[in-house]
């Protein structure tokens, strides 16, 4: 079908939180894609160019285009769809929520907690993602080009450190990335107690807020 769209953007519009349009223009035809807001948020303003990667899709016999922003964030949407129970919505949620290698190493290490961070996923749903997703996934990213993270706490201190770090405030994307800095760059061991998990990531939180990351 359609692979991708080269053109204009020609307006964003913000239904609500889970539905973003992206009017691009193309050879004198405006396309509405629904797009991710992560990937709204990397447009460039009216009138600049953008090369946006599709899924075509019929729902109620309504034809649907959705829009990413590489082939490999489509193809994860697409896996995404083939799990029992998640429809466009939550799998854009999922994308909206984490980075690419991000959500792909939640999925292959069963981590339900950081999942459920997205808005709509439950535990049930969370743990089919991971049990439908988890083998399909190792073998994806290879293909995909990239390979995900293997840092961060041991499994048994992962979640204590995870549910502390949401209670907090901090987002699914910022605890993910805390987590991987403080393992690979500070080079806490795995099986380090949880408060100094803790209190590294929230360290590294504090300073990346002090320089607006």
């Amino acid at each position: 079908m359609i692979s991708y769209l080269k053109g204009l953007v020609a307006g964003i519009q913000t239904i609500n939180p889970n539905r973003v349009i992206l009017t691009l223009e193309v050879n004198g035809i405006g396309y509405d894609l629904q797009i991710p807001q992560r990937l709204a948020n990397q447009l460039p303003d009216s009138g600049g160019v953008a090369q946006i990667f599709t899924h075509y899709q019929i729902r109620e016999e309504v034809p649907l285009l959705y829009g990413f922003a590489s082939p490999a964030e489509r193809d994860l949407f697409r896996h995404l769809l083939s799990v029992s129970g998640i429809g466009a919505a939550l799998a854009i949620a999922l994308l909206d929520t984490l980075e690419l290698p991000d959500l792909v190493q939640a999925i292959i290490a069963g981590n339900t907690q950081i999942l459920i961070q997205a808005p709509g996923v439950g535990k049930k749903i969370a743990e089919r993602i991971c049990l439908e997703l988890k083998s399909k996934l190792i073998e994806w990213r290879k293909s995909a080009g990239f390979f995900v993270a293997t840092g961060g706490p041991a499994p048994g201190i992962l979640e204590e450190v995870q549910m502390t770090l949401f209670a907090l405030g901090y987002t699914a994307h910022e605890v993910s990335h805390a987590l991987h800095v403080v393992s690979e760059d500070i080079g806490l061991p795995k099986d380090a107690y949880v408060e100094d998990w803790i209190k590294q990531a929230i360290a590294h939180l504090s300073s990346s807020e002090q320089v607006g990351y």
